[in-house]
Protein backbone atom coordinates (compact mmCIF):
# COMPACT_ATOMS: atom_id res chain seq x y z
CA UNK A 1 0.00 0.00 0.00
CA UNK A 2 1.46 3.57 -0.67
CA UNK A 3 2.67 6.20 1.96
CA UNK A 4 -0.62 8.80 2.21
CA UNK A 5 -0.31 11.56 4.45
CA UNK A 6 -2.94 13.89 4.41
CA UNK A 7 -2.94 15.70 8.00
CA UNK A 8 -1.35 19.11 7.99
CA UNK A 9 2.01 18.09 9.12
CA UNK A 10 3.27 20.61 5.97
CA UNK A 11 1.54 23.52 6.71
CA UNK A 12 4.41 25.21 8.53
CA UNK A 13 6.68 24.51 5.22
CA UNK A 14 3.93 25.80 3.18
CA UNK A 15 3.45 28.80 5.24
CA UNK A 16 6.93 29.22 4.25
CA UNK A 17 6.84 29.26 1.16
CA UNK A 18 3.43 31.13 0.82
CA UNK A 19 5.82 33.81 2.22
CA UNK A 20 8.74 33.67 0.28
CA UNK A 21 6.60 33.47 -2.91
CA UNK A 22 4.52 36.73 -1.69
CA UNK A 23 8.03 38.28 -0.90
CA UNK A 24 9.48 37.04 -3.89
CA UNK A 25 6.19 38.20 -6.18
CA UNK A 26 6.49 42.06 -4.64
CA UNK A 27 10.31 42.07 -5.54
CA UNK A 28 9.28 41.13 -9.47
CA UNK A 29 6.59 43.60 -9.01
CA UNK A 30 8.86 45.98 -8.07
CA UNK A 31 11.94 44.91 -11.04
CA UNK A 32 9.27 45.00 -13.38
CA UNK A 33 7.86 48.23 -12.90
CA UNK A 34 11.48 49.47 -13.76
CA UNK A 35 12.38 47.47 -16.10
CA UNK A 36 9.06 47.73 -17.79
CA UNK A 37 8.19 43.99 -18.20
CA UNK A 38 10.26 41.22 -15.98
CA UNK A 39 7.83 38.71 -15.54
CA UNK A 40 6.35 39.09 -19.53
CA UNK A 41 9.62 38.21 -20.10
CA UNK A 42 9.92 35.18 -18.09
CA UNK A 43 6.14 33.74 -19.59
CA UNK A 44 7.28 34.26 -22.92
CA UNK A 45 10.30 31.92 -22.20
CA UNK A 46 8.30 29.13 -22.24
CA UNK A 47 5.71 30.51 -24.70
CA UNK A 48 5.34 29.49 -27.99
CA UNK A 49 3.59 30.78 -31.10
CA UNK A 50 2.14 27.74 -33.64
CA UNK A 51 0.64 30.51 -36.05
CA UNK A 52 3.33 33.54 -35.74
CA UNK A 53 4.24 33.62 -39.47
CA UNK A 54 0.93 33.13 -40.69
CA UNK A 55 -0.36 36.00 -38.29
CA UNK A 56 2.38 38.43 -39.74
CA UNK A 57 1.22 37.74 -43.15
CA UNK A 58 -2.64 38.35 -42.00
CA UNK A 59 -2.93 40.38 -39.21
CA UNK A 60 -6.68 39.40 -38.67
CA UNK A 61 -5.70 35.61 -37.37
CA UNK A 62 -5.63 35.29 -33.79
CA UNK A 63 -2.22 34.48 -32.35
CA UNK A 64 -2.18 30.98 -30.71
CA UNK A 65 -0.32 30.43 -28.16
CA UNK A 66 1.33 27.29 -26.39
CA UNK A 67 2.08 28.55 -22.35
CA UNK A 68 4.31 26.13 -21.20
CA UNK A 69 5.73 25.62 -17.39
CA UNK A 70 7.13 23.47 -14.77
CA UNK A 71 4.15 22.79 -12.24
CA UNK A 72 4.42 22.73 -8.42
CA UNK A 73 1.48 22.22 -7.28
CA UNK A 74 0.24 21.61 -3.09
CA UNK A 75 -3.15 19.93 -1.78
CA UNK A 76 -4.23 17.65 0.98
CA UNK A 77 -4.58 14.78 -0.95
CA UNK A 78 -1.65 14.93 -3.08
CA UNK A 79 0.85 16.60 -0.76
CA UNK A 80 3.22 18.41 -3.45
CA UNK A 81 3.20 17.91 -6.95
CA UNK A 82 5.61 18.23 -9.43
CA UNK A 83 5.11 17.97 -13.02
CA UNK A 84 4.77 19.51 -16.24
CA UNK A 85 2.10 21.61 -17.96
CA UNK A 86 0.83 22.86 -21.42
CA UNK A 87 -2.29 25.28 -22.37
CA UNK A 88 -3.16 25.85 -25.75
CA UNK A 89 -5.00 28.79 -26.27
CA UNK A 90 -6.28 29.44 -29.89
CA UNK A 91 -9.43 30.73 -32.44
CA UNK A 92 -10.09 28.96 -35.47
CA UNK A 93 -9.83 30.92 -38.78
CA UNK A 94 -12.28 33.21 -39.45
CA UNK A 95 -12.99 34.22 -35.86
CA UNK A 96 -12.96 37.75 -34.34
CA UNK A 97 -13.55 38.96 -30.99
CA UNK A 98 -16.88 37.66 -30.81
CA UNK A 99 -15.39 34.34 -30.43
CA UNK A 100 -13.88 33.39 -27.33
CA UNK A 101 -10.42 32.01 -26.87
CA UNK A 102 -10.37 28.02 -26.81
CA UNK A 103 -8.15 26.82 -24.45
CA UNK A 104 -6.84 22.82 -24.25
CA UNK A 105 -4.81 22.18 -21.09
CA UNK A 106 -2.60 19.29 -20.78
CA UNK A 107 -1.07 18.17 -17.17
CA UNK A 108 1.23 15.93 -16.33
CA UNK A 109 2.15 15.33 -12.26
CA UNK A 110 3.68 13.29 -9.71
CA UNK A 111 3.04 14.13 -6.45
CA UNK A 112 5.15 12.68 -3.18
CA UNK A 113 2.15 10.45 -1.93
CA UNK A 114 3.10 8.81 -4.93
CA UNK A 115 0.45 9.44 -7.48
CA UNK A 116 0.22 10.41 -11.11
CA UNK A 117 -1.92 12.92 -13.17
CA UNK A 118 -2.46 12.90 -16.92
CA UNK A 119 -5.23 15.36 -17.07
CA UNK A 120 -7.03 17.77 -19.91
CA UNK A 121 -10.23 19.64 -19.41
CA UNK A 122 -11.02 21.32 -22.33
CA UNK A 123 -13.27 23.93 -24.03
CA UNK A 124 -13.28 24.75 -27.65
CA UNK A 125 -15.33 27.33 -29.62
CA UNK A 126 -15.78 27.16 -33.20
CA UNK A 127 -16.36 30.15 -35.54
CA UNK A 128 -18.94 32.27 -34.31
CA UNK A 129 -19.17 29.81 -31.46
CA UNK A 130 -21.82 27.88 -33.57
CA UNK A 131 -20.30 24.85 -31.70
CA UNK A 132 -18.71 24.01 -28.39
CA UNK A 133 -16.61 20.94 -28.02
CA UNK A 134 -15.89 20.45 -23.90
CA UNK A 135 -15.03 17.56 -22.07
CA UNK A 136 -12.19 15.82 -19.63
CA UNK A 137 -9.55 13.23 -20.16
CA UNK A 138 -7.86 11.36 -17.04
CA UNK A 139 -5.32 9.27 -16.70
CA UNK A 140 -4.39 8.45 -12.98
CA UNK A 141 -2.91 6.36 -10.75
CA UNK A 142 -4.21 7.67 -7.21
CA UNK A 143 -4.55 6.27 -3.70
CA UNK A 144 -7.26 7.82 -1.91
CA UNK A 145 -8.70 7.99 1.68
CA UNK A 146 -11.92 6.31 2.83
CA UNK A 147 -13.81 6.87 6.10
CA UNK A 148 -17.04 5.16 5.06
CA UNK A 149 -20.34 6.39 3.02
CA UNK A 150 -22.28 8.84 4.25
CA UNK A 151 -22.64 12.59 5.87
CA UNK A 152 -21.81 11.36 9.45
CA UNK A 153 -18.41 9.40 8.77
CA UNK A 154 -15.93 9.31 11.82
CA UNK A 155 -12.35 10.29 11.73
CA UNK A 156 -11.71 7.25 13.29
CA UNK A 157 -11.80 5.46 10.05
CA UNK A 158 -9.77 6.35 8.31
CA UNK A 159 -8.08 3.79 5.70
CA UNK A 160 -6.68 4.20 2.21
CA UNK A 161 -7.13 2.43 -0.81
CA UNK A 162 -5.49 2.59 -4.09
CA UNK A 163 -6.62 2.75 -8.32
CA UNK A 164 -6.36 3.34 -11.30
CA UNK A 165 -8.42 5.48 -13.22
CA UNK A 166 -8.73 6.21 -16.86
CA UNK A 167 -11.48 8.63 -17.80
CA UNK A 168 -13.15 10.10 -21.39
CA UNK A 169 -15.63 12.21 -21.69
CA UNK A 170 -16.18 14.51 -24.86
CA UNK A 171 -19.07 16.38 -25.30
CA UNK A 172 -20.52 18.41 -28.00
CA UNK A 173 -22.77 21.11 -28.22
CA UNK A 174 -24.49 23.34 -30.74
CA UNK A 175 -25.59 26.91 -30.26
CA UNK A 176 -29.31 26.87 -30.19
CA UNK A 177 -32.50 29.85 -29.54
CA UNK A 178 -29.98 32.28 -28.17
CA UNK A 179 -25.72 32.95 -28.45
CA UNK A 180 -24.91 31.95 -24.87
CA UNK A 181 -27.08 28.77 -25.08
CA UNK A 182 -25.90 25.24 -26.44
CA UNK A 183 -27.74 21.84 -26.56
CA UNK A 184 -26.11 18.46 -27.39
CA UNK A 185 -24.71 15.54 -25.68
CA UNK A 186 -21.56 13.03 -25.74
CA UNK A 187 -20.42 9.79 -24.10
CA UNK A 188 -18.79 8.74 -20.92
CA UNK A 189 -16.26 5.85 -20.28
CA UNK A 190 -14.51 5.67 -16.57
CA UNK A 191 -13.09 2.53 -15.79
CA UNK A 192 -11.76 1.75 -12.16
CA UNK A 193 -8.93 -1.27 -12.01
CA UNK A 194 -6.36 -2.48 -9.99
CA UNK A 195 -7.98 -1.31 -6.80
CA UNK A 196 -6.14 -2.23 -3.67
CA UNK A 197 -8.10 -2.21 -0.22
CA UNK A 198 -6.52 -2.86 3.31
CA UNK A 199 -7.25 -6.37 4.47
CA UNK A 200 -9.92 -6.70 7.01
CA UNK A 201 -10.35 -3.28 7.01
CA UNK A 202 -14.14 -0.78 6.26
CA UNK A 203 -13.81 -1.37 2.44
CA UNK A 204 -13.06 -5.26 2.68
CA UNK A 205 -15.37 -5.80 5.38
CA UNK A 206 -18.19 -3.79 4.11
CA UNK A 207 -17.83 -4.45 0.03
CA UNK A 208 -19.95 -1.17 -1.53
CA UNK A 209 -20.83 -1.63 -4.50
CA UNK A 210 -17.40 -0.99 -7.20
CA UNK A 211 -15.51 -1.25 -4.12
CA UNK A 212 -13.21 -3.55 -5.85
CA UNK A 213 -13.27 -1.45 -9.52
CA UNK A 214 -15.98 -0.64 -11.87
CA UNK A 215 -16.46 0.65 -15.23
CA UNK A 216 -18.88 3.38 -16.17
CA UNK A 217 -20.08 3.30 -19.70
CA UNK A 218 -23.01 5.67 -20.78
CA UNK A 219 -24.07 8.69 -22.97
CA UNK A 220 -25.23 12.12 -21.25
CA UNK A 221 -27.54 14.47 -22.43
CA UNK A 222 -25.99 18.20 -22.04
CA UNK A 223 -27.25 21.53 -21.43
CA UNK A 224 -24.71 24.66 -21.01
CA UNK A 225 -25.51 28.21 -21.04
CA UNK A 226 -22.00 30.46 -20.98
CA UNK A 227 -21.83 34.06 -20.86
CA UNK A 228 -18.63 34.30 -19.11
CA UNK A 229 -16.29 36.77 -20.94
CA UNK A 230 -12.88 34.93 -20.04
CA UNK A 231 -12.80 31.40 -19.59
CA UNK A 232 -9.91 31.29 -17.42
CA UNK A 233 -10.99 34.22 -15.08
CA UNK A 234 -14.41 35.37 -15.58
CA UNK A 235 -15.39 39.26 -14.34
CA UNK A 236 -18.87 38.76 -15.65
CA UNK A 237 -21.62 36.65 -16.98
CA UNK A 238 -22.81 33.26 -16.26
CA UNK A 239 -22.34 29.61 -16.35
CA UNK A 240 -24.58 26.60 -15.83
CA UNK A 241 -23.52 23.56 -17.37
CA UNK A 242 -26.61 20.49 -16.79
CA UNK A 243 -25.77 16.70 -17.86
CA UNK A 244 -27.76 13.51 -17.50
CA UNK A 245 -26.17 10.12 -17.78
CA UNK A 246 -27.59 6.96 -18.44
CA UNK A 247 -25.17 4.11 -17.48
CA UNK A 248 -25.78 0.41 -18.46
CA UNK A 249 -24.37 -2.99 -18.27
CA UNK A 250 -25.81 -3.20 -22.46
CA UNK A 251 -23.17 -0.30 -23.08
CA UNK A 252 -20.13 -2.43 -22.00
CA UNK A 253 -19.81 -1.02 -18.23
CA UNK A 254 -20.73 -2.74 -15.04
CA UNK A 255 -22.98 -1.42 -13.37
CA UNK A 256 -26.44 0.08 -13.99
CA UNK A 257 -27.65 3.62 -12.71
CA UNK A 258 -28.03 7.30 -13.83
CA UNK A 259 -26.55 10.27 -12.93
CA UNK A 260 -27.24 13.99 -12.80
CA UNK A 261 -25.00 16.77 -12.35
CA UNK A 262 -25.14 20.77 -12.55
CA UNK A 263 -22.11 23.69 -12.08
CA UNK A 264 -24.06 27.30 -11.67
CA UNK A 265 -21.74 30.05 -11.87
CA UNK A 266 -22.27 33.67 -11.76
CA UNK A 267 -19.45 36.53 -11.80
CA UNK A 268 -20.02 40.98 -11.37
CA UNK A 269 -17.72 43.32 -10.94
CA UNK A 270 -18.28 45.05 -7.56
CA UNK A 271 -18.03 48.67 -8.83
CA UNK A 272 -16.97 50.90 -11.97
CA UNK A 273 -14.10 52.10 -10.01
CA UNK A 274 -12.00 49.01 -10.03
CA UNK A 275 -11.99 45.87 -11.26
CA UNK A 276 -13.07 43.50 -7.79
CA UNK A 277 -15.66 40.56 -8.71
CA UNK A 278 -18.10 38.83 -6.51
CA UNK A 279 -18.02 35.12 -7.66
CA UNK A 280 -21.00 32.72 -6.70
CA UNK A 281 -20.69 28.89 -7.76
CA UNK A 282 -23.16 25.85 -6.71
CA UNK A 283 -22.82 22.63 -7.87
CA UNK A 284 -25.05 19.31 -7.85
CA UNK A 285 -24.13 15.65 -8.37
CA UNK A 286 -27.23 13.25 -8.16
CA UNK A 287 -26.86 9.32 -8.42
CA UNK A 288 -29.34 6.68 -8.23
CA UNK A 289 -29.50 3.20 -8.80
CA UNK A 290 -26.95 0.40 -8.93
CA UNK A 291 -24.18 3.39 -8.20
CA UNK A 292 -20.44 2.09 -7.64
CA UNK A 293 -17.77 4.05 -5.41
CA UNK A 294 -15.78 4.99 -8.40
CA UNK A 295 -19.30 7.25 -9.12
CA UNK A 296 -20.50 8.52 -5.91
CA UNK A 297 -20.11 12.17 -4.83
CA UNK A 298 -16.90 13.52 -3.37
CA UNK A 299 -17.04 16.13 -1.00
CA UNK A 300 -14.48 18.73 -0.99
CA UNK A 301 -11.61 19.44 -3.17
CA UNK A 302 -9.38 22.37 -3.95
CA UNK A 303 -12.05 23.91 -6.14
CA UNK A 304 -14.96 23.89 -3.93
CA UNK A 305 -15.64 23.53 -0.17
CA UNK A 306 -11.58 24.32 -0.34
CA UNK A 307 -10.21 22.82 3.19
CA UNK A 308 -11.44 19.29 3.23
CA UNK A 309 -9.95 16.92 1.82
CA UNK A 310 -11.00 15.51 -1.12
CA UNK A 311 -13.68 12.69 -0.55
CA UNK A 312 -13.65 13.21 3.20
CA UNK A 313 -17.58 12.44 3.18
CA UNK A 314 -19.19 10.66 0.43
CA UNK A 315 -23.08 9.37 -0.81
CA UNK A 316 -24.82 9.34 -3.79
CA UNK A 317 -25.91 12.69 -3.49
CA UNK A 318 -24.12 16.69 -2.99
CA UNK A 319 -25.46 19.89 -2.97
CA UNK A 320 -23.04 23.31 -2.05
CA UNK A 321 -22.44 26.71 -2.68
CA UNK A 322 -19.70 29.46 -2.39
CA UNK A 323 -19.19 32.84 -3.09
CA UNK A 324 -15.68 33.96 -3.70
CA UNK A 325 -14.45 38.19 -3.36
CA UNK A 326 -11.65 39.25 -5.61
CA UNK A 327 -10.00 41.99 -5.41
CA UNK A 328 -7.94 43.21 -7.67
CA UNK A 329 -5.24 46.47 -7.50
CA UNK A 330 -4.68 48.87 -10.49
CA UNK A 331 -1.59 48.03 -12.61
CA UNK A 332 -1.00 45.08 -10.38
CA UNK A 333 -0.02 41.30 -10.79
CA UNK A 334 -1.07 40.92 -7.33
CA UNK A 335 -4.93 39.88 -6.36
CA UNK A 336 -6.51 38.62 -3.12
CA UNK A 337 -9.45 36.35 -2.23
CA UNK A 338 -11.48 35.68 0.79
CA UNK A 339 -14.66 32.62 -0.10
CA UNK A 340 -17.15 31.24 2.08
CA UNK A 341 -19.08 28.08 0.79
CA UNK A 342 -21.49 25.54 2.34
CA UNK A 343 -22.89 21.56 1.60
CA UNK A 344 -23.17 18.23 2.16
CA UNK A 345 -23.74 14.68 0.82
CA UNK A 346 -27.18 13.12 1.64
CA UNK A 347 -29.04 10.04 0.81
CA UNK A 348 -32.25 10.90 0.65
CA UNK A 349 -33.85 14.75 0.34
CA UNK A 350 -34.99 14.32 3.81
CA UNK A 351 -31.45 13.92 5.40
CA UNK A 352 -30.35 17.14 3.99
CA UNK A 353 -30.73 19.76 6.91
CA UNK A 354 -29.51 23.82 7.06
CA UNK A 355 -28.73 23.15 10.65
CA UNK A 356 -26.48 20.80 9.89
CA UNK A 357 -24.81 21.96 6.77
CA UNK A 358 -20.69 21.60 6.54
CA UNK A 359 -19.18 25.22 6.47
CA UNK A 360 -15.72 25.93 4.63
CA UNK A 361 -14.27 29.72 4.31
CA UNK A 362 -10.91 31.16 3.45
CA UNK A 363 -8.27 33.39 1.87
CA UNK A 364 -6.01 33.26 -0.88
CA UNK A 365 -3.36 35.41 -2.92
CA UNK A 366 -3.45 35.41 -6.45
CA UNK A 367 -0.50 36.44 -8.96
CA UNK A 368 -0.75 36.96 -12.50
CA UNK A 369 0.85 35.11 -14.91
CA UNK A 370 -0.63 36.30 -18.43
CA UNK A 371 -1.95 39.12 -18.47
CA UNK A 372 -3.97 39.33 -21.88
CA UNK A 373 -5.70 35.85 -20.95
CA UNK A 374 -5.54 36.83 -16.92
CA UNK A 375 -4.17 33.51 -15.98
CA UNK A 376 -3.44 33.74 -12.57
CA UNK A 377 -1.55 31.30 -9.87
CA UNK A 378 -3.33 30.94 -6.72
CA UNK A 379 -2.15 30.30 -3.44
CA UNK A 380 -5.07 29.09 -1.08
CA UNK A 381 -6.10 28.26 2.37
CA UNK A 382 -9.52 26.92 3.34
CA UNK A 383 -11.05 25.94 6.71
CA UNK A 384 -14.07 24.58 7.77
CA UNK A 385 -16.58 23.70 11.05
CA UNK A 386 -15.24 20.14 10.49
CA UNK A 387 -12.34 20.89 9.07
CA UNK A 388 -9.05 22.04 10.12
CA UNK A 389 -7.99 23.53 7.33
CA UNK A 390 -5.71 23.05 4.79
CA UNK A 391 -3.35 24.86 2.03
CA UNK A 392 -3.73 24.68 -1.91
CA UNK A 393 -1.12 25.94 -4.69
CA UNK A 394 -2.42 25.49 -8.23
CA UNK A 395 -2.98 27.31 -11.42
CA UNK A 396 -5.94 29.01 -12.76
CA UNK A 397 -8.88 30.51 -10.63
CA UNK A 398 -10.86 27.02 -8.54
CA UNK A 399 -14.02 28.58 -10.36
Amino acid sequence: MKNYQPKNKNQNLIFAIFTFLFVFSINSQEKEEKKGNGIDNFVETFTFYPNKKKVEKDSSLYLSKIITAPIVSYSPETDFGFGIGAKYLFKFKGSGDETRTSNMPVSMLYTLNNQFFIYSGFEIFTNQEKWVISGNIIFQNYPRLYYGIGQNSPDTNEEIYDTYQFLIEPIILKQAFTRYLFLGGGFRYNTIYDTTVEEDGLLDTNMPSGFDGSTSTGVELALLYDSRDNILNASKGWYFEFTRGFYNTSLGGTHDFDLTRFDLRHYMKISQKNNDVLAFQAVGHFANGDVPLAELALFGNEQIMRGYIEGRYIEENLLAAQVEYRKTFKDSRFGFVAFVGAGDVFSKSTDLSLNDLKLNYGVGLRFMLDKKEKLNVRFDYGAGNESDGNFYVNIAEAF
